[in-house]
């Protein structure tokens, strides 16, 4: 190349290589600084964003109409239309649009530091509770979780990794499932307790659970109360058939057990130092929207979308099953679960009420050694990419 053409080609080199950092580092300033460095998901088909897909078991969504309104009309596993509260919240925290499922094997290390779900629907703290569906309970929920570690303390290291899970925000949705599955459907466990008992029964697990997690370096968890049970559309079909009303005797076991489960937390923060452990109240933004479904645009609250909506969920929600004209006038998309639009609602009613509890000013030092340390490995392969 001659002496000319050559320093033409390095000029333009020069050019280019300071453009992307330029573009580079104007992303950087207007990124809005997430507020945790990573989100952890465990619990059932609430939270599941798709680890059922890799498991032989008949509970999935990965297949058509669910995920109709996720983007790019992806079937991903979620148990809904669209996205599930995880999805929301991590998105309204600036940590990443969606959180994927930890089973699945695409993962990337940008994927894995910012938080994954270990939840599996049909999953409970009872142990029998879909022991026969082969899903993943919450034994084996906790064994993934340490097997995560390890993966992310081979990418940054094990003292930032350390310090990511005491700053991660962790979500706990669990308990539906014990009581339909155990107690009012197949009344199993009715012939051990009585309400109040298996109650108490379900919050020791709880209690042992959390306590597992914060053993693992988990600090900062939000746990979802139960929603009213007796208004999801399939205990209507089995209790209430006629007059599809609400099922007000399930729905105060429900408020009774958020009761336990508010005063039980704020114990447990008291004997784990350094915790932060917040009852996550769906249950009032759900009754918020059953009572008053013309304030959020819905205009159907007691069955699903998809097909009847009266019993279909899961297998029985699929390709040929019809689905209604307008899914946001429909507070559930299927017999059990919430829509897209109600997932959102309880979404924005957390990030008001419960997410600021959750946050420690006195450790933002540490979390933003975290997010610097990953913010550099994922910023150069943006300048790469010239991608903002």
């Amino acid at each position: 190349m001659a002496p000319r053409g050559k320093t033409l080609f390095l000029t333009l080199v020069h050019i280019w290589f300071c453009n992307v950092i330029f573009i580079s580092n104007k992303c950087k300033a207007t990124r809005p600084t997430p507020k945790f460095p990573a989100i952890l998901v465990f619990g059932d088909s609430t939270v599941d964003t798709g680890n059922n897909n890799y498991l032989k078991t008949v509970f999935k969504g990965n297949h058509y109409p669910y995920g109709q309104d996720f983007l790019g009309h992806v079937t991903t596993g979620r148990f809904s239309n669209g996205k599930l509260v995880p999805d929301f919240v991590a998105s309204m925290l600036n940590i990443k649009e969606t959180v994927p499922p930890f089973l699945d094997p695409s993962l990337s290390d940008n994927d894995l530091v910012t938080g994954v779900s270990f939840a599996s629907g049909g999953s409970g703290l009872d142990d029998i509770t879909g022991a026969i569906g082969g899903i993943i309970p919450f034994a084996k929920q906790v064994e993934y979780f340490k097997t995560y570690i390890v993966r992310v303390q081979g990418i940054v290291g094990e003292k930032v990794a350390k310090t990511l899970i005491s700053s991660a925000v962790v979500v706990i949705s669990s308990g539906t499932n014990d009581f339909g599955f155990n107690f009012y459907d197949f009344p199993i466990r009715k012939l051990e307790y009585n309400i109040s008992g298996y109650q108490d029964f379900l919050q020791n697990k709880l209690h042992i659970f959390i306590k597992e997690l914060y053993e693992l370096g988990c600090r900062r968890m939000a746990i979802a109360g139960l929603p009213p049970v007796g208004c999801l559309p399939i205990q209507m079909t089995l209790k209430t058939p006629h007059d599809r009303s609400c099922v007000e005797e399930e729905n105060l076991d429900a408020l009774v057990y958020n009761k336990k489960l508010a005063r039980l937390l704020p114990k447990l923060q008291s004997l784990l130092p350094r915790s932060k452990i917040v009852y996550a109240d769906v249950y009032k933004p759900m009754a918020d929207m059953i009572n008053n479904p013309q304030k959020f645009g819905f205009v159907e609250t007691n069955r699903g979308c998809c097909g009847t909506g009266l019993m279909e969920a899961g297998p029985f929600c699929n390709a040929l099953t019809a689905v209604c004209d307008n899914v946001l006038e429909h507070l559930f998309w299927d017999s059990v679960h919430p829509s897209q639009a109600a997932y959102l609602y309880i979404s924005k009613y957390l990030e008001k009420n419960v997410i600021p509890k959750l946050i420690d000013q006195n450790n933002l030092t540490g979390r933003m050694t975290v997010m610097n340390k990953f913010q550099t490995l994922h910023d150069k392969e943006k300048m790469w990419t010239m991608q903002c």
